[in-house]
């Protein structure tokens, strides 16, 4: 089984376009790989046990970085959390995205009138970052990436991981060790962090771990995905709610983090072995038109989806009919470059 990097952040929100036209200005997400209106009739599990109507669009970075699926139900209005979420809530929290520049990042981002949460700091290891709020009130984490595709003098790349809320943080490492490969500890301690203030409840007492992975992602688009981060947080002094409780999936919010793999079958098993079975599976192949392949998702110990993507057709090159059959190749070697490059010919300009 390959991993080849976090292909993308699921948001629900309000309107498709809208939320795209300020990922563009604040992001860089200005490439369309997919988008779709269509009824998400396997989610039942998550959708109250109905197909749901949804337009959803696929949109990355070519600085480097996964995407964000940018999702909007279209049969029924979708719904926020009817609470204030906190810190250490349960669920996907924090989307981080990298940058080469934090500093740079933050003023550019000032400068266009982002809602940001406080100022640049330092993480427990030095790290730069800064907050930032979309218009639906959804929270990134700016933060110093490594590892780049190319270089289009944006202020950020794409999505670097995720911070997450647990309730047991030993359960929650093996969980992200032993299935996603996020085994390497850059940091873990526990108490008041100063970087975390002016969030929701930043200043609880937390118990903090931030993982990456040992082993270099492969497969064909690990060079445009790279490297990511998985921070868990786990809340000391009060008791957490799920982010999603009451809710559907696709509702306002990070509704999945997904990864993009190869061997299904073999994910299956080890899934299975961890006590964490599909919740979802698209059986062999989807068809979302201009993109196919084979979905699945399982729940982390808390109850946050995580989808898995294997990738059999992705449009390269759509206005020239250029479509990559990817079934029939060594799953583990990467794309060339100027493949992979070509997805800048989807770009959606302003």
């Amino acid at each position: 089984m390959v991993i080849s990097g976090i292909q993308q952040m699921g948001v629900g929100i309000p309107n498709v376009h809208e939320a795209w036209a300020w990922y563009r200005k604040f992001f860089g997400m200005d490439i369309r790989v997919f988008e779709e209106a269509a009824e998400a009739a396997l989610m039942l599990p998550y959708t109250g046990g109905e197909p749901r109507s949804r337009h959803a669009a696929l949109a990355l970075n070519m600085e480097s970085g996964g995407g964000f699926e940018i999702w909007q139900y279209t049969s029924r209005t979708p719904v926020g959390a009817d609470f204030e979420i906190q810190m250490g809530d349960l669920g996907i929290y924090i989307t981080k995205i990298k940058s080469r520049d934090v500093e740079k990042a933050f003023e550019e981002m000032k400068e266009k009138g982002a809602d940001l949460i406080g100022n640049v700091r330092k993480d427990p290891n030095g790290a730069l970052h800064f907050f930032v709020k979309d218009p639906y009130g959804n929270i990134f984490q700016v933060v110093e990436g490594w590892s780049w595709f190319k270089n289009e003098g944006k202020a950020t790349g794409g999505v670097f991981g995720a911070v997450i809320g647990v309730t047991d943080i030993e359960r929650s490492k093996s969980f992200y060790a032993d299935i996603l490969g996020y085994d390497k500890i850059l940091f873990e301690g526990e108490g008041k962090f100063d970087d975390f203030e002016g969030l929701p409840s930043g200043d609880a007492d937390f118990k903090r771990v931030i993982l990456t992975h040992s082993k270099e992602r492969e497969g064909a688009f690990s060079p445009l995905l790279g490297p990511s981060c998985i921070e868990l947080i786990s809340v000391k002094d009060k008791s957490p709610r799920k982010i999603f409780e009451n809710r559907l999936w696709g509702d306002l919010g990070f509704i999945h983090l997904c990864f993009d793999i190869n061997g299904m079958a073999e994910l299956k098993t080890i899934c299975e072995s961890k006590g964490h079975p599909f919740t979802v599976d698209s059986s062999d192949s989807f068809d979302m038109g201009e993109a196919a392949g084979h979905f699945t998702y399982i729940e982390d110990p808390d109850g946050a989806l995580i989808e898995f993507v294997e990738t059999h057709k992705v449009p390269i090159a759509k206005k020239f009919g250029w479509y990559l059959n990817l079934r029939k190749r060594d799953p583990k070697k990467p794309l060339n470059k100027w493949i992979l490059s070509a997805f800048a010919l989807n770009r959606v300009k302003d």
